[in-house]
């Protein structure tokens, strides 16, 4: 097997570039897209125009990059989450714990940023809107293959509709979650966790 090789260390205008993505990233999320402006990032990184414009041609592909950036840290946590979890029941229980955690401990401030970006997405950054509903179309298959996984071992209940739960599913998660920012309590997310959760033991065999 050959040596693994360490990553070059990053230079300093990757470092800066990194900085102005994780930094806008939380603005993005919390004021919106479209509201936060540059002026926003500017007090945020403590560079000028200039330097934010060096590493992006515009706006558009800055928010592009931080809604990359904010996908990655809720990967993150999905992938940490389903580290070890072997039973379809056990990963769709895991995937509900990571979205029962958001309203309190977002990967980025301001929320679930693929919510946020789906309800924002619109023709004014046609890019930002096709990349966002690919995430959710990819999230959904991914659930989707874990039901379907889960039925082929014979864990899961063959007359459930793989597509059609993870549609619930995946709904009721982000619908709990727009309810618990917009009435600043996590009781719509444990309410909907609690459902869920009875949901996933009803089709669960064995």
């Amino acid at each position: 097997m050959p040596a693994s090789r360490s990553r070059p260390a990053k230079t300093k205008g990757e470092l800066t570039r990194d900085q102005v993505i994780a930094k806008a990233a939380a603005l993005f999320n919390q004021l919106g897209y479209k509201s936060a402006s540059i002026s926003d990032i500017m007090r945020a990184t403590g560079l000028q125009k200039g330097g934010i414009y060096r590493h992006f041609e515009s706006k558009e592909m800055l928010e592009l990059a931080a809604f990359e950036f904010s996908v990655e840290e809720l990967g993150r946590r999905f992938s940490d989450a389903l580290a070890g979890k072997l039973t379809a029941g056990e990963r769709l229980r895991a995937i509900v714990a990571v979205y029962a955690s958001l309203p309190t401990n977002p990967p980025v401030p301001g929320g679930c940023p693929v919510l946020n970006a789906a309800v924002e997405a619109d023709d004014a950054n046609p890019a930002l809107k096709r990349r966002v509903a690919k995430v959710l179309r990819d999230w959904h298959a991914f659930v989707t293959r874990v039901v379907s996984q889960g039925q082929r071992r014979g864990e899961l209940r063959a007359r459930v509709n793989p597509a059609e739960f993870t549609t619930a599913l995946i709904a009721a998660l982000e619908g709990a979650i727009m309810l618990s920012k917009l009435w600043n309590t996590t009781a719509p997310m444990r309410e909907v966790r609690a459902q869920l959760e009875a949901r996933i033991r009803e089709i669960e065999l064995g």
